[in-house]
């Protein structure tokens, strides 16, 4: 609502202009603000609800793997499909800042976020770490006589050929992560011959970074490469399933957040931001999905008791964001047509 100043007014007037103007930008119209979120994250709907609980706005939100939010981005020619960008591996937030496909905003919760867990600019920030593993179905595992992996290294033995399954990197945050981290674990030359040997154990690139943990959670597939967050780690309360965490080394990076350019309700974008940065937010969060969460002073959540962040890889988080596309390039190079 904007109100025009006409000179002549009585004093009157101009205190109701000054009193209407107030209540628009008070809590109770705060309410009535909608922030539209594409969201890449478990336990999405609690979180954005205790959001609204504190905020008074409403969240309305589409679900979708960050790849794929990043190349429709692209695609519309940078036109936003949300006001806000919540989930998925930070390679893909990376390229979307560099692309000028997000709003810089660094928010006041943010300094307390380590440096490796944000962008310099603030284009984007890290909520949580998103680290990769195994789900593996134990009926499934039982009864084909195969032991458990417990490592990289065991995918690749031909007793698990046809029993692992793994998403397209191009689509799916998680596995691009795997194959950088990996690729910067090993090695160009023998990073690409590692993915080359796995590739003939998996009878296809599923196209949907959440289609391995429901195959192998449906006995469809022994083990799937998966996010090690507690969305898919208390599956085994419902499965016959359980989670490796390699011990050869965790791919990982932050699982971002960051605002579109040109959002329409730029204000409620930024509350979030703020929210999930703060100990409330990041507890509320943690609880609805069980993570490692970015601010320093948060515990390790008991479904990942033992672990520790010296199992991470040691990689370069800018590096696996600034070359996602030639390493998805060589992929497709690389990798035998599934």
């Amino acid at each position: 609502m904007l109100c025009k100043f006409q000179p002549g007014k009585p004093q009157w007037y101009l205190t109701l202009l000054v009193l209407a103007f107030s209540l628009f930008n008070s809590p109770a119209f705060a309410a009535e603000q909608t922030l539209a979120v594409v969201a890449a994250y478990g336990g999405k709907e609690a979180i954005f609800a205790e959001f609204t609980k504190k905020t008074g706005i409403k969240v309305e939100f589409i679900d979708m793997s960050s790849g794929e939010v990043l190349a429709r981005t692209e695609a519309e020619g940078g036109k936003p499909m949300a006001d806000l960008w919540f989930g998925g591996g930070a390679d893909s937030f990376i390229k979307a800042g560099q692309k000028g496909l997000l709003e810089m905003y660094s928010s006041p919760e943010a300094a307390t976020v380590p440096p490796q867990y944000k962008d310099p600019k603030g284009y984007w920030t890290g909520v949580s770490l998103v680290m990769a593993g195994f789900l593996v179905n134990t009926e499934v595992l039982a009864e084909k006589k195969l032991p458990v992996p417990q490592t990289w290294a065991d995918l690749i033995k031909p007793e698990y050929k046809g029993e692992v399954l793994v998403a397209d990197p191009a689509i799916s945050g998680t596995t691009y992560a795997v194959v950088a981290c990996l690729l910067q674990k090993m090695g160009e030359e023998e990073g690409w011959k590692y993915f080359e040997a796995l590739s003939k154990n998996v009878p296809f690139f599923a196209k949907r970074g959440g289609e391995p943990p429901k195959k192998v959670a449906a006995g469809e597939m022994a083990v799937g490469v998966a996010p090690l967050s507690g969305e898919f780690i208390n599956m085994k309360n419902k499965f016959p399933i359980d989670t490796v965490f390699p011990k050869d080394g965790i791919p990982w990076v932050p699982a971002g957040m960051a605002i579109f350019k040109n959002a329409q309700n730029l204000a409620a974008a930024k509350a979030f931001v703020d929210w999930a940065l703060t100990v409330e937010g990041q507890t509320i969060i943690q609880e609805k999905d069980p993570r490692i969460m970015v601010r320093p002073e948060m515990p390790t959540p008991k479904e990942m008791q033992g672990f520790s962040t010296s199992d991470l890889i040691p990689v370069d988080i800018i590096k696996i964001g600034t070359e996602r596309q030639q390493v998805l390039d060589a992929w497709a190079k690389h990798m035998t047509a599934k």
